[in-house]
């Protein structure tokens, strides 16, 4: 059992790392490739970053994670090897990591670029399970159930989220949908109303001038 949840979790943690080059690019000019991941409020967000290469080989990698509120979560600057950040979500909202590979110098390389391997874990899987098991005095397996309880609390939280999110936009759709028809019926009735007039007004023309 616990050898099987093990190699579960080794699956979830490989399936959700990302690997990539980050080519390096010259100018004053902003070129960053982000990553986008959504968060609910309150959630535990650990963002780990392996960057490849050595200091003074021309490149330089800055980091930026922001969300879409507006809020900086960290601002890593010239990072070479592994680096962690970590900060809870104030509201359910989107957050980006992005990456810049600035070229600082010349080494004779055609396209240099640097390897990124990034690693975001959220909610449960951000937890430090060792040092929880340590404290807690848990075995293995019940830091396992634990884990499982905490990453299942998470999935409802977010199958809330999107009920709740779902609930609204078919609100916004229904009102949507009555206001378009309303208006359909407010303009049918101006132009019945307007072809009238113009009958009306027609004929009193006509009579005037004898026509009819």
């Amino acid at each position: 059992m616990r050898t099987i949840l093990s190699l579960v979790f080794v699956f979830v943690q490989l399936a959700s790392a990302l690997k990539f080059d980050l080519v390096a690019t010259s100018g004053h000019g902003k070129n960053e490739r982000c990553i986008r991941n959504f968060v609910a409020k309150d959630q535990l967000v650990v963002v780990t970053a392996i960057v490849g290469g050595t200091k003074g080989d021309g490149q330089k990698v800055n980091i930026h994670i922001k969300d879409s509120m507006g809020n900086d979560h960290g601002r890593p600057k010239d990072v070479v090897g592994e680096t962690r950040q970590i900060f809870t979500s104030p509201a359910d909202t989107v957050f980006d990591v992005c990456f810049e590979n600035q070229l600082t110098g010349h080494n004779g390389i055609s396209n240099p670029s640097r390897p990124i391997e990034l690693d975001v874990d959220i909610g449960a899987d951000a937890r430090d399970w060792n040092s929880i098991q340590s404290q807690e005095k848990l075995k293995p397996v019940e830091t396992d159930l634990r884990r499982i309880e905490e990453m299942v609390t998470d999935i409802v939280t977010e199958m809330e989220y999107l009920r709740a999110r779902e609930q609204r936009l078919r609100d916004t759709n229904e009102s949507t949908n009555e206001r378009v028809k309303w208006f359909a019926f407010g303009t049918m009735g101006m132009l019945v109303g307007l072809g009238a007039w113009q009958v009306v007004y027609l004929r009193a023309y006509f009579r005037s001038k004898h026509l009819i």
